[in-house]
């Protein structure tokens, strides 16, 4: 099973011209970049670590490949994705997120389904390794 999350998501995986484009579009929009990274690929999870602070102040796509170059070395059977922030109304919103590093094997996902009272039913995601 693909997880699919963020922008490009049903798409094949991005080539690194492809990300250094993407990069340069969003630093184009002054949009600050941040790299994450997880083992948990829950829809839900909403936490992934932060590999190093958000580069607000970096306006070079090579200096954002350097970085993400460096957590793919770190953290090679993880997901990582990219973030573009929005700084220019005075809070970070995230404009554009997507996936750049998948493990080689992805888990997959059990999806339960409980009946419960009335019509409503509950439904439970766990991943499977």
């Amino acid at each position: 099973m693909r997880i699919t999350q963020g922008c490009f998501s049903f798409l094949p995986d991005l080539t690194d011209d492809q990300i250094v484009a993407q990069v340069e579009y969003c630093l184009s929009n002054d949009w600050a970049i941040g790299i994450e990274f997880t083992d948990d690929p829950h829809p839900r999870n909403t936490f992934w670590e932060m590999w190093g602070n958000p580069m607000f102040d970096l306006k070079d796509a090579a200096g954002v490949m350097m970085e993400l170059k460096a957590c793919r070395k770190a953290n090679p059977d993880s997901y990582i994705r990219l973030n573009a922030f929005d700084s220019t109304r005075g809070f970070e919103t995230v404009r554009m997120s997507f996936i750049v590093n998948r493990p080689k094997v992805e888990p997959k996902l059990d999806l339960t389904r409980t009946d419960v009272m009335g019509r409503r039913m509950d439904y439970t995601l766990k991943a499977m390794r």
